[in-house]
């Protein structure tokens, strides 16, 4: 770069600089001004306010300057947001104001405009001169998208057409330009070498300023209904994501807010990681929660469910315990489409008959019977809809309730109950008669009014009997207190029994057919039934149970549906069944989805193919609205970690690495456990001479992480942290993971704490020790004790070193 060029750049930063600093002193004393002024207001609130009911005109009056303070403060609140997000985006500016430059003619116009793109907008003081660009705005989406030439870019009015004469690209830090080049790529590779080659934090960054083209094209597709983005890993889908979610905040800042947008992560853990990115964008974080979480909300508080980290430890440590087969054959049909075909037809079964009650008891004697119920509910009209029918059951029960807790008034045991009243009931039900004499008293009077004022005496057979009434509402008062929970239980439908109804499907492959309309089943069907039904009666479901579960509650209840939501983010979507996507789209009818995933990470039984023949998800919206993405570059790791990572995948060949130099995985294979952690721990001191901070000791499983955290710790690493899946803040630093839950974050170093044919020889273990090499970034180390993997020896030799 000209020394010139380079002279005008850095005088143009500072005057942008200046302005910034100018703003904020502008903006910072109405900021403090504003919240005293909505402070004061709401201290003194009542003080401006008289209430007066005396009459009606008085109350209306009041009512009024209630209502009219209210929108002065909430005036003054919205105010000071307003100026907030401005002061708040214009510091964000101040140390890095923007990271690239375009140059852009517009057609039949006779001069440029550069065009200067950050995070967000800055305009100088004339209101018209934009200084800064928000990346988000339609012509920024060149810097993106386009090279040096003719170019064009699509605004809500229509497409503008061009010249791009250049693109520039800055690194600016603490308001120094530290570096500046001209691009003919949609983005520098010296741009993206600096930026990938920073160590790993606690917390993903933003990365706005080396977005691709491909991933742009996710970030603002704002057309389709389902987007599916298929991506290697480190190829950026979730930071797209992320993007995603801040450009449609901001495109559609009119009508869609944060709390309409939910992101499902994969576990608690990971919601703390991406939990700075929007924020860093000058956005809300949207609604974020795994799908255990979700499921479990609406389980019924009686049922205890399996999540699925136990799901997979299960399926990785019992391979030799009685039901192993079994259970995974289970797994496979609970969650696939044949299952969900199945519940279907059992629903119209149940429309026929099998409905199964349970009986309102109280006082241990039946109030109303499961028979009486049953006989009701088939007493319907049979062409009305299951829902509809189950609806009518439960009003009628809660009339039959109000009548019967009427009639058990005068029960015996209420007068038993009277006995044993304590005074302070009494207290409670004498001021209550107090209210009555009065409203009795009032009654009386305009009674006598009309006729002709001749008044009542004392002791005729309108007066006030207070022993009689104090029974009589104390009656009330205990009978009522019985029968509240059971009318709350009949409008939470408990009078369904659904364990009974669910479990009806498991008892013996004759009776499912017929249930079911002759849907078909596993070989090892007998001893699926028989675990269920274990499982059923200690009121625990296995996690493939649950979302089946759910599905057979609403066709019995109806469907709980969340129409607030617009948009629905699903995280490592090659984690989810088509059954578990079936059950989205139901919960969320006006949603538009985005799943992101990598079917080289589909580490769970329930794994689904996002793209392709096999996908389930180009069903759930059709072809037309929906688009696919493939996302085969990868960032995260060094070209020398992804070329040995992918070689362990059919079809990796596709995934290309970003040329970012680092040494070659590092293969150490010792005499002994002990002599194994012995190194671990000597390489862990050597990689932190080397300056990385962020080091991880992955394992296959959470019991491996335990072992391997005690005797790590009992060698006196006291900074090891061990990472569970209750674990929901993710902190820089030394950890031991288990596989499972280091998906979707990375490291500097990760060190694969076992990878012997023993811990990854089956080939259902192939993508889980994929997925634990492609978290590290710089550097990759593998041990063993014993024969190497078979999906290491398999690896060119020239993908790695042995360590001497």
């Amino acid at each position: 770069m000209e020394m010139n060029i380079w002279q005008q750049e850095e005088e143009r930063l500072e005057l942008v600089r200046n302005k910034l600093q100018v703003r904020i002193s502008e903006l910072e004393p109405e900021v403090a001004g504003l919240h005293d002024q909505a402070t004061d207001i709401r201290k003194r609130f009542w003080e401006e306010v008289t209430m007066n009911t005396g009459s009606n005109e008085d109350f209306e009056e009041s009512f009024y300057t209630i209502n009219q303070q209210s929108a002065v403060l909430a005036e003054r609140e919205r105010g000071h947001q307003r100026l907030m997000q401005q002061w708040k985006n214009v510091k964000r500016l101040l140390p890095s104001p923007y990271f690239g430059r375009i140059d852009f003619q517009e057609k039949g116009l006779s001069f440029s405009e550069k065009i200067y793109i950050g995070v967000s907008s800055f305009v100088d003081q004339d209101g018209l001169s934009f200084l800064i660009y928000d990346w988000r705005t339609p012509i920024a989406s060149l810097y993106y998208d386009a090279s040096p030439g003719v170019a064009s870019y699509v605004t809500p009015s229509g497409t503008i057409d061009g010249t791009m004469e250049l693109k520039r690209q800055f690194q600016i830090q603490n308001g120094t330009i530290n570096n500046m080049f001209d691009a003919n790529e949609t983005i520098g590779d010296d741009l993206l070498q600096h930026v990938l080659g920073s160590g790993a934090d606690s917390q993903m960054k933003s990365i706005v300023a080396t977005i691709q083209k491909e991933q742009n094209a996710i970030i603002r597709n704002d057309t389709s209904r389902m987007l599916i983005v298929q991506g290697a890993a480190g190829s950026g889908k979730t930071s797209a994501a992320l993007q995603r979610v801040a450009y449609l905040l901001y495109k559609h800042r009119q009508t869609i807010k944060a709390d309409q947008i939910v992101l499902f992560s994969p576990n608690p853990m990971f919601a703390s990681y991406i939990s700075t990115v929007l924020p860093e964008l000058g956005e809300e974080n949207m609604q974020q929660t795994t799908f255990q979480e979700y499921l479990d909300y609406w389980l019924d508080s009686t049922l205890q469910s399996e999540d699925v980290f136990d799901q997979i430890e299960y399926v990785l440590t019992k391979h030799n315990t009685p039901g192993y087969e079994a259970r995974l054959q289970g797994m496979e049909y609970k969650t696939s489409e044949s299952f969900l075909q199945a519940l279907q037809n059992y629903g119209l079964w149940l429309g026929r008959e099998g409905m199964q009650f349970s009986g309102i008891r109280i006082q241990k004697r039946d109030l109303i019977t499961a028979e009486q119920m049953k006989e009701r509910f088939y007493g319907y009209d049979h062409t009305l809809p299951l829902i509809n029918r189950v609806a009518l059951l439960q009003e009628w029960l809660l009339n039959e309730l109000s009548s019967l807790e009427r009639a058990e008034r005068e029960a015996s045991w209420v007068q038993e109950e009277l006995n044993y009243l304590d005074t302070e009931q009494y207290v409670e039900a004498f001021g209550m008669l107090h209210k009555e004499k009065e409203i009795f008293d009032v009654a009386e009077r305009y009674a006598a009014i009309l006729r002709d004022n001749k008044s009542k005496r004392r002791g005729d057979e309108g007066d006030f009997d207070f022993t009689q009434r104090e029974e009589e509402l104390l009656r009330q008062k205990i009978v009522k207190a019985y029968f509240k929970p059971l009318k709350k239980s009949v409008k939470n439908f408990s009078f369904v029994n659904l364990q009974a109804i669910y479990g009806q499907l498991f008892v013996g492959e004759a009776a499912y057919k017929v249930r079911t309309n002759g849907a078909p089943v596993p070989t090892l069907w007998s001893e699926i039934c028989r675990e269920t039904q274990e499982m059923l009666d200690q009121n625990k479901l296995f996690h493939e149970d649950v979302t089946p579960y759910l599905y057979v509650k609403e066709l019995i209840e109806g469907v709980r549906t969340n129409s607030e939501i617009r948009y629905v983010f699903v995280d490592e979507g090659q984690d989810y069944s088509s059954f578990q996507y079936e059950y989205l789209k139901k919960l969320f009818p006006r949603a538009r989805m985005t799943v992101l995933g990598d079917f080289g990470q589909a580490i769970f039984m329930q794994s689904t193919s996002l793209v392709g023949d096999h996908s389930p998800l180009v069903r759930l919206f059709g072809e037309t609205d929906t688009s696919m993405f493939c996302l085969l570059r990868s960032y995260r790791s060094t070209r020398e970690i992804v070329e040995f990572t992918k070689a362990m995948l059919p079809g990796g060949e596709e995934i290309m690495p970003f040329d970012r130099k680092g040494p070659k995985p590092l293969l150490t294979k010792l005499d002994s456990r002990d002599n194994r952690d012995a190194q671990i721990l000597a390489d862990i001191a050597a990689l932190r001479d080397k300056g990385l901070e962020s080091i991880a000791i992955i394992t296959k499983t959470a019991a491996e992480s335990r072992e391997a955290y005690h005797l790590l710790q009992s060698q006196g690493n006291e900074t090891l942290q061990l990472i569970t899946k209750e674990t929901i803040h993710f902190e820089k630093g030394l950890m031991v993971i288990p596989v499972y839950l280091a998906k979707g974050v990375e490291f500097d170093a990760v060190l694969v704490y076992e990878a012997s044919s023993q811990i990854y020889g089956k080939e259902n273990e192939r993508k889980l020790l994929y997925t634990a090499c492609t978290r590290a970034m710089h550097e990759l180390y593998l041990y063993t004790f014993e024969d190497w993997s078979p999906f290491i020896q398999a690896l060119p030799a020239d993908l790695y070193e042995i360590s001497s």
